[in-house]
């Protein structure tokens, strides 16, 4: 199953978790597995059913916007990582 790491700014809302398996088969159903395990997740990454456009999504060191984005393939040893953009000046 794949693995979800979890950014210490959202970690209270997965249970302290760093990282979280979930089931899926793409990027999509992979988020969604881990929003239905920890629904208080679900505001922070997603407005509506759209994925916020702050949070980028991560497959194995590679932004799955250069990929098939939310449809893009997740295998069982597959790591995705959420990495939330950092804006400031």
């Amino acid at each position: 199953m794949p693995t979800i790491r979890i950014p210490t700014p959202l970690r209270p809302y997965s249970g302290n978790n760093a990282s979280v398996t979930v089931s899926g088969d793409n990027v999509n159903s992979a988020l969604d597995d881990l929003t239905q395990q920890f629904p208080d997740l679900r505001q922070h990454l997603f407005e509506n059913d759209e994925l916020r456009s702050f949070v980028n999504i991560y497959l194995n060191q590679e932004d799955v916007r250069y990929l098939d984005g939310s449809e893009t393939a997740v295998a069982e040893n597959d790591t995705l990582m959420i990495i939330p953009s950092i804006a400031g000046g």
